[in-house]
């Protein structure tokens, strides 16, 4: 001990760095790992809610277009602060400003949970009287804003991790391994949401009130339609997970030794860091009047702009893909929820995750400058093209319903005289029982199949007597489904692909929108570009995927007068509108990534005379009249050089 302690104190200077990169804190692939756990866990969360978005909506009654305000309703704090959160990047304790949104996070995970504790049982039935039901209304009514307030506490929360995180692994990692790493990071935390939906594909398999009633009390199983399984669950799990990976943000220095720095001498000046403390002088006055100038600064780049707008592109096609799509599956293909969600958990992100590996292995493999980048994301986004196309054409016609599809259909009773239609067609609104006739036509309820007796067998049970059903004239319990469940996997198969080659663009495009920028911009251009994806695309995809979603119901849920869920679909119109949505923003992402082929090489041809730009991933125009700009802005702000 007293040997270390004369080594130390005869050469602090040189035993210091040694130690510095002995701590893993200091180093910049530590952090890349605690990010990547850190962003798994709080998109677990994300991804977990927009599992059992259509649970929720089915427990307390809400709409598609409700569902998809709630889904996108995180995204409003995040607006509101990404800005400021991402141009203040470069003078705050980035790791401790991480931390502290996970934290707040994990509270928000907690507080979109509470409505489950609030409420009374699930009355599936709807056995509990209009009166009752009336007099309860506050306390429901309560639920919707309860987790509003969840999803904007969710969304301030994680606005500092993603853009804080990309550009400290930028800032700290080399050149050479900056793309590779981003690659990963976008990678694993691709996982998240998988994670999520997996998640809640097991929460989900257990009934909503196992925590209040006895398992005899529970009469449902999950290929009920009226089944809702254990959505809160899921969120107290999840805020455990965020809390464990928020807490190493506390160790990471404010800046760390660049890695391999004797390699990116040339690529990695000592201009960039003069130029970020200068910005660092600015107080808030100078920000707020700096701020209107640097963001058109940044919007003025043609290419910034084109790929800014065509990710927005691709965020809108998510943002459907990840919020309704397991809801797709289990109303198109006849399946239970959990097992929809499954299959987006376990194949359509894991083969995006592939696909953003993929882009990042070949931006790295092959050097791509941007003009390269913008070709291999253009190739991408082509194929993705023609393979989303045939989807439409992939599914099952709407079953028929007595009373509901085809319009004015109340099964055999049509046939047989007005006291069959009376009997038939004149049970109450409210009653919602799915049953399958022996005939194959589905009835509403029991009732509305004319069934007046019942048979128990030892697990199953049969109604019988049944004077609006054809054939034996009995109905079993549940759904008769679409008929064309076969079908699932030829979909599923289109879809992974289609989520492999779209997510090849991810990791080039976001390279793009780095080297673009100056390099004092890069927090700042990180921050515009998601508030991009937030006002254009993850704000209101959700809704307009829900109202477009809303518009193929053929029947909707009543209860004590009040309009609830939607209890049928045209499933015809609900494909070619939800699907059909999809592949528009497909193409809207094509011709964004093919204009800015086209912004690159003329701008390549005017340069060609005096040909001075980077290696690597620079571009070759446009640089240095933003920094230009960059220079003039600091001398209007009184900034000292």
């Amino acid at each position: 001990m007293g040997t270390v302690d004369l080594n130390v104190n005869s050469d602090p200077v040189g035993s210091r760095p040694p130690a510095r990169r002995r701590s893993p804190f200091n180093s910049i692939k530590f952090f890349v790992l605690c990010h990547s756990l850190l962003q798994l866990a709080q998109l677990l969360v994300s991804g977990y809610m927009k599992s059992s978005i259509s649970t929720i909506e089915r427990r307390y009654g809400f709409s598609s277009q409700k569902s998809g305000v709630l889904a996108a309703f995180n995204e409003v704090g995040n607006t509101i602060l990404i800005i400021f959160v991402s141009f203040f990047g470069s003078r705050v304790h980035r790791p401790r400003f991480i931390g502290s949104g996970a934290l707040l996070a994990c509270l928000a995970s907690l507080l979109i949970a509470m409505p489950h504790f609030l409420s009374d049982p699930y009355d599936y039935a709807n056995r509990v009287s209009c009166e009752t039901t009336r007099q309860e209304s506050p306390s429901q009514e309560g639920v919707y804003p309860l987790l509003l307030l969840g999803q904007l506490l969710l969304g301030i929360g994680v606005v500092p991790i993603q853009p804080f995180g990309i550009s400290y692994i930028d800032d700290h990692a080399s050149r050479r391994n900056s793309p590779l790493y981003l690659g990963i990071l976008f990678a694993v935390t691709t996982i998240g949401p998988a994670l999520g939906f997996i998640t809640g594909s097991l929460m989900l398999r257990y009934y909503v009130d196992f925590d209040k009633l006895s398992p005899d009390e529970i009469e449902l199983d999950s290929k009920d339609l009226r089944w809702v399984g254990a959505w809160w669950l899921g969120f107290l799990v999840a805020s455990c997970l965020v809390f464990l990976t928020a807490l190493p943000y506390l160790f990471f220095p404010r800046n760390m030794p660049q890695e391999d720095g004797a390699d990116d001498v040339e690529t990695r000046p000592d201009s960039k860091h003069q130029e970020t403390n200068q910005l660092q002088e600015l107080s808030l006055p100078q920000f707020l009047k700096s701020f209107p100038r640097i963001a058109l600064r940044t919007l003025r780049s043609p290419v910034y702009l084109l790929v800014a707008l065509a990710q927005v592109n691709l965020a809108a096609l998510l943002s459907g893909l990840a919020t309704f799509m397991a809801k797709f599956i289990e109303r198109q293909f006849s399946q239970t929820v959990s097992f929809s969600t499954m299959m987006i958990g376990a194949v359509g992100i894991p083969m995006a995750v592939l696909g953003t590996i993929m882009g990042g292995i070949l931006m790295r493999r092959f050097c791509l400058s941007v003009s390269g980048a913008s070709k291999l994301c253009t190739i991408a986004i082509l194929l993705c093209t023609f393979s989303a196309m045939p989807l439409l054409l992939i599914g099952c016609p709407t079953q028929r319903v007595a009373g509901v599809f085809p319009p004015g259909y109340c099964g055999i009773s049509f046939t047989r005289g007005w006291e069959f239609i009376s009997h038939c067609c004149g049970c109450p609104q409210d009653a919602f029982n799915p049953v399958c006739g022996s005939d194959g036509v589905e009835f509403r309820s029991p009732c509305h199949a004319g069934c007046g007796a019942m048979e128990m067998d030892t697990n199953d049970k049969n109604y019988t007597e049944c004077r609006c059903v054809g054939g034996l004239g009995s109905a079993a319990p549940g759904t008769c489904g679409s008929g064309c469940a076969h079908l699932l996997r030829p979909f599923m198969v289109l879809l992974g692909i289609t989520s492999f080659v779209a997510s090849l663009s991810q990791t080039p495009s976001y390279m793009m929108i780095l080297r673009t920028v100056p390099a004092e911009d890069k927090s700042f251009a990180v921050g515009v570009q998601y508030m991009l994806f937030r006002v254009l695309a993850f704000m209101p995809g959700p809704v307009l995927y829900g109202s477009v979603i809303d518009t193929t119901c053929i029947l909707w849920g009543k209860k004590c007068g009040k309009q609830t869920s939607c209890l049928y679909y045209n499933l015809d119109h609900f494909r070619q509108r939800f699907l059909g949505v999809q592949v528009f923003f497909v193409c809207g992402g094509l011709l964004c990534f093919l204009l800015t082929i086209v912004v690159l090489r003329r701008a390549s041809r005017r340069q060609e005379a005096q040909p001075d730009g980077r290696a690597g991933y620079a571009l070759v125009t446009g640089q240095k009249a933003a920094e230009d700009a960059a220079s003039k802005e600091k001398e209007l702000l009184g900034v000292k050089t």
